[in-house]
């Protein structure tokens, strides 16, 4: 399937509630396979910035560059590097933002990439050029490091099990494939009600361990938000709890709504709010859009508006 015509998800709640408009400046933070970014230069005269730390990304970004001559600029590097790419790029404010967290179609669909236990393929995970692979980390890290990290970044609650089944397997011979470690973890967690392959929880533990993406997030809306200009809307979809935890609690903070205490972010005083929230509750995809593309089930998109300073 052409990136060039993947939609993404929630793409017309996305671009409806970032109101694109003729002269402005836009950023999509996480280009994948430019579905946003097409549906926002297509609803107003405006120029984009699209960032991605993957290579494929950003070829594919090419070709629909060419199609929008002088509006979409395509950047390669991580989203906690904002301040930086845009800088060179002589951006100093924006209009509106998009973010699309996680990991993209493009990625998993790609069995080379690793993402996936449902197709063979290298233990790989790479987003980008990081150095360590998801290989180097399961053959490496201690037992009780790698449990945290799939309990921390997995929820997964039979972690210490599964850290102790992958550490017996790699004295014998190390990991290499995506099956072969979901067959290791599948051999001491059974499938629960939910139909969620017992993999699933792990193999997203061991991405975002190896792409650091939640400190990604954080610097990214960090970042963001202090260039928007007043008016300007920063619109995020995220895909799994720890993502929308974070983007909750920073679009509280933003917002003067303070907090509760977590394990990562001690209690935040109130301060004076920067931005006004556009959703109270998170949208959802509709049933449709669950039944069209099942990756979906899981998305919740939130909204804020920057204020007058």
């Amino acid at each position: 399937m052409s990136g060039l015509n993947h939609v993404p998800v929630m793409r017309d709640e996305a671009v409806r509630l970032l109101r694109p408009r003729d002269g402005a400046k836009y950023l999509d933070g996480t280009f994948g396979g430019g579905g946003y970014a097409r549906a926002i230069l297509d609803a107003a005269d405006c120029v984009l910035w699209a960032i991605d730390r993957d290579p494929a990304a950003i070829a594919r970004g090419a070709t629909l560059a060419a199609a929008y001559p002088g509006r979409l600029h395509i950047l390669q590097g991580r989203i906690s590097e904002i301040f930086n790419l845009l800088d060179a790029a002589g951006i100093v404010q924006l209009n509106g933002a998009v973010f699309d967290l996680g990991v993209s179609s493009y990625q998993i669909d790609d069995a080379s990439r690793g993402f996936s236990f449902r197709n063979d393929g290298p233990l790989d995970m790479r987003m980008g050029s990081s150095e360590m692979t998801a290989a180097n980390l399961v053959n490496t890290v201690s037992e009780s490091e790698l449990a945290d990290i799939l309990y921390e970044f997995g929820e997964e609650k039979a972690s210490r099990r599964i850290a102790a089944a992958i550490v017996a397997r790699r004295g014998q011979q190390e990991f290499a494939t995506t099956a072969d470690l979901a067959g290791v973890i599948r051999s001491v967690v059974r499938p629960d009600k939910s139909g969620i392959d017992p993999a699933t929880r792990s193999f997203q533990a061991l991405r975002i361990a190896v792409n650091d993406e939640l400190a990604d997030i954080e610097a990214a809306l960090a970042q963001t938000a202090d260039l928007l200009a007043p008016g300007a809307r920063l619109v995020v979809v995220s895909f799994h709890s720890l993502e929308d935890r974070i983007v909750k609690r920073f679009f509280a903070a933003q917002s003067g709504r303070a907090p509760g205490a977590s394990r990562h972010q001690p209690v935040a005083e109130p301060v004076k709010p920067r931005f006004r929230l556009l959703t109270g509750s998170p949208v959802t995809p509709s049933a449709d859009e669950i039944h069209t593309n099942p990756r979906a089930r899981s998305a919740k998109l939130r909204a804020m508006e920057r204020l007058a300073a």
